[in-house]
């Protein structure tokens, strides 16, 4: 088996809560679904089913004004135990009082859903286990955009530098990565949708991003990945390609 160096990790990010912020990790656990707790909580409406089912920031940007992050990473505990601070600075818990706060944001009944940490499921994750994008196509999507990019935007697991003159994405799908402890199987192109257009500071819409991804890069940007053998990640390690 031959080892292709194509970078290494300079950031790690988890969602504890779909749809809110989440928070920046030095190093983390990658478990079968994905990053240890990520999107291991939801609200959903029960009156719809599937992927329609969630509430997210699409429809409430609200939602990504509050920041999740675990306070008990404990892989033997059901559901990691999680924080959330407001936009004000008020304190929650997953519980009916943190319902209670973000109901104020829709019409519809909100529910919540939780995800045990042993589950072998998805949980609330995107298309695929672990997301994944590189410093080269942030700046290639910059010079096409003409503004400057805050890499928030497209919520993903893993920032990846990627080493002068190696493989870019196109090139990993269909292969295996290593890093750290972990073996990770790249499978497709992520789809953007209008989660893109909003400031992570701001919540400021601006359509005009999603447009240029979608004629300039066919709404391809980042990876997903599968995770096929379960190990610890950290900033600064070196990321290779196998075979």
């Amino acid at each position: 088996m031959t080892l292709t160096l194509i970078g290494e990790i300079t950031g790690i990010s988890r969602y504890p809560i779909k749809s809110f912020a989440g928070e920046d990790l030095d190093t983390c656990k990658i478990d079968s679904y994905g990053l240890m707790g990520d999107r291991c909580y939801a609200f959903y409406d029960e009156t719809k089913e599937g992927w329609d089912s969630f509430f997210t920031a699409r429809e409430i940007p609200a939602m990504l004004a509050y920041k999740a992050k675990l306070v008990d990473e404990r892989t033997s505990a059901e559901h990691p135990l999680v924080e959330i601070t407001s936009p004000e600075g008020q304190t929650f818990s997953w519980n009916e009082e943190l319902l209670a706060e973000i109901q104020k944001y829709s019409k519809k009944k909100m529910r919540m859903r939780s995800y045990q940490a042993q589950s072998p499921d998805l949980k609330a994750v995107d298309e695929g286990s672990i997301l994944i994008i590189t410093d080269r196509s942030l700046q290639k999507l910059e010079a096409i955009w003409g503004k400057q990019l805050d890499a928030r935007r497209f919520r993903a697991n893993i920032l990846i530098t990627v080493e002068e003159g190696a493989f870019g994405e196109k090139e990993w799908i269909g292969r295996r990565i290593t890093v750290g402890g972990a073996e990770l199987q790249v499978d497709k192109y992520c789809d953007r949708c209008s989660m893109v257009t909003l400031d992570p500071d701001s919540l400021a819409r601006d359509a005009s991003l999603l447009k240029k991804i979608n004629t300039e890069m066919n709404l391809n940007f980042g990876v997903y990945a599968s995770v096929k053998k379960t190990g610890d990640i950290e900033v600064g390690e070196k990321v290779f390609l196998m075979g």
